[in-house]
């Protein structure tokens, strides 16, 4: 599993883990009761605080993407693969509401943001 922390992000360290972990979970890269690295192992490979890296599996299982067992680590939670996808595809609709929100403040017609879609969809 590969984590990539950007210090010049707005988005927090623990966010950024927690990000990129659930997205190596939906894509699969990551299977169910697979183990995760111990959060001082992690640390110490991020370079990152002990209690940075427990804040990112806390929020982690909170969300229900992982399961901690005391004595035996963290592992990856089975989920409802359904209902993930379901909820990234809110995400997409929020972020679309704003971008469109946002072009009709500045007076984009709906076929330009079309081909604006095409366009970056296609990159």
């Amino acid at each position: 599993m590969k984590i990539l922390i950007s210090n010049s992000s707005d988005e927090p360290i623990y966010l950024q883990i927690v990000n990129q972990i659930k997205d190596h979970i939906v894509r699969g890269e990551l299977a169910d009761s697979e183990p995760l690295p111990s959060i001082r192992n992690l640390a110490k490979e991020l370079k990152i605080s002990v209690i940075t890296t427990k804040r990112a599996y806390d929020e982690l299982e909170k969300d229900g993407f992982i399961v901690t067992m005391a004595g035996k680590g963290s592992f990856v939670a089975s989920i409802n693969k359904e209902m993930l996808r379901e909820s990234k595809i809110k995400l997409v609709e929020e972020r679309m509401t704003q971008a469109i929100e946002t072009g009709k403040l500045i007076g984009l017609s709906l076929a330009e943001l079309k081909e604006m879609l095409e366009l970056i969809y296609e990159e």
